[in-house]
């Protein structure tokens, strides 16, 4: 079992299940297995620029849909205790459905997301967020100034100011991310490109029937797969 403690941030995710079709597509299109903690060979595509160099900001986090984002851990509180924390709410928290996956590059990059609404888990990542807040510490200025520099809405900068992230309750929008920021016509060539691969790992709808704590080890390596819990409230 991988040790957790020592990580420069802590994130709960869900990530697909291990071995899944999805799981070996996400490690192979971003080329980082976080649950084995390896890189993985990339799929053969042809786009606009390389695979590597369009997907370079996703690649370190793995594949992984975010339901607390990564935080450092606040003074006082230690991996283990997040991590009770963490398995406690797995055992009161029912599992979520949603439509079916989808990718699409509404969110301004390529990313899966629910085909549909999706309450459920934007409930679930609502109590992600504030239940395991206490063990966040603050965000640094440098934290915050990065965040503001891409422009907040009122409601985004009270969301930074209060919970340490702009995209929260409100503004949370479940994804599973397959790009960075795009040029003009890049998303349309990424969309017919992922479109085939992923299809058949795409169910006729989403359960999201676990959550996953993540490790960040810091000085731009790849995030780990740590544990996984199933929601079983």
């Amino acid at each position: 079992m991988t040790e957790i403690e020592g990580y420069a941030r802590y994130a709960v995710l869900w990530a697909p299940p291990s071995g899944s079709g999805l799981a070996r597509f996400g490690a192979r299109w971003l080329g980082w297995d976080a649950e084995a903690g390896r890189d993985v060979e990339r799929v053969a595509v042809s786009l606009p620029r390389p695979l590597p160099e369009m997907t370079r900001a996703p690649w370190r986090y793995g594949f992984h849909g975010t339901l607390k984002p990564p935080f450092r851990l606040a003074e006082g509180c230690d991996a283990a205790a997040l991590e009770r924390a963490v398995a406690q709410l797995a055992t009161q928290t029912p599992p979520a459905r949603a439509p079916a996956l989808a990718p699409t590059a509404r969110l301004g990059f390529v990313a899966l997301t629910p085909s549909g609404p999706a309450a459920e888990i934007d409930a679930l990542a609502g109590i992600c967020v504030e239940n395991l807040d206490r063990f966040r510490a603050p965000p640094s200025e440098l934290e915050l100034k990065r965040r503001r520099a891409t422009g907040l809405s009122e409601r985004q900068e009270a969301n930074l100011t209060r919970w340490g992230y702009p995209y929260v309750f409100n503004d949370f929008r479940f994804h599973l991310t397959l790009s960075g920021r795009l040029q003009p016509g890049e998303a349309e060539a990424m969309l017919a490109a992922v479109g085939p691969l992923v299809a058949p790992h795409l169910d006729f709808r989403f359960d999201l029937d676990h959550i996953c704590l993540f490790g960040d080890p810091g000085h731009n390596l790849g995030f780990r797969l740590l544990r996984r819990y199933a929601l079983t409230g």
